[in-house]
């Protein structure tokens, strides 16, 4: 089965396209997802959070590694190995010809060698911007500086065995998307 890393910016796209793909029957495994559900209350993970940073909520811890990478270190040390752990499971439960790991930090998390090829969903940061503003009312120097906590479009692309440039339309990303698909299969087939 081949094994696809989805990647891109902050308001690039990733949702968006990974739903058209799921549409059309491609297994979705979502790193964010599994992040939340391994650092859900109750869990080990929560609990060492809790110990480490103290009792806080989702928007205060965010802020906090943002602002101090030292933490931001501790954080992912204790969470990546068990998301990578979680995602190599449910690879193992699927048997389709090709599935999808979003993975919207994968290039600052490098290397996946559970990856066959990496799909980068590409826009301009104007675009970026513009649209991560509409869907989390945040403002235009909130959006900055996350971006430029990211790897660069540059590094993405470099790393990317596969580009959809999302600078049209809906309908434009979906027939995009379709093209993918096809492509994905038939490298399937091989």
């Amino acid at each position: 089965m081949l094994v696809i890393g989805l990647t891109g910016g902050i308001g690039a796209g990733k949702t968006v396209v990974a739903n058209h793909f799921a549409e059309l029957g491609v297994p979705i495994i979502d790193a964010d997802v599994i992040a939340r559900q391994v650092a859900a209350p109750g869990t080990p993970a929560h609990q060492a959070i809790n110990e480490h940073f103290g009792q806080t909520d989702r928007s205060a811890l965010r802020k906090l590694i943002f602002d101090n990478p030292a933490e931001r270190l501790w954080l992912e040390n204790l969470l990546h190995p068990l998301i990578f752990a979680e995602i190599k499971k449910q690879i193992a439960a699927h048997h389709a010809p090709y599935l999808i790991v979003v993975i919207p930090l994968l290039v600052e998390t490098m290397p996946h060698s559970y990856l066959d090829r990496i799909l980068v969903i590409d826009a301009n940061t104007q675009d970026q911007v513009s649209r991560t503003s509409k869907r989390d009312n945040q403002t235009a120097e909130a959006i900055d500086q996350i971006l430029s906590s990211q790897a660069t479009r540059e590094q993405r692309l470099h790393l990317a065995n596969d580009i959809i440039l999302n600078d049209g339309g809906l309908d434009a990303l979906k027939t995009k998307v379709l093209a993918m698909h096809q492509h994905y299969l038939n490298i399937a087939k091989k």
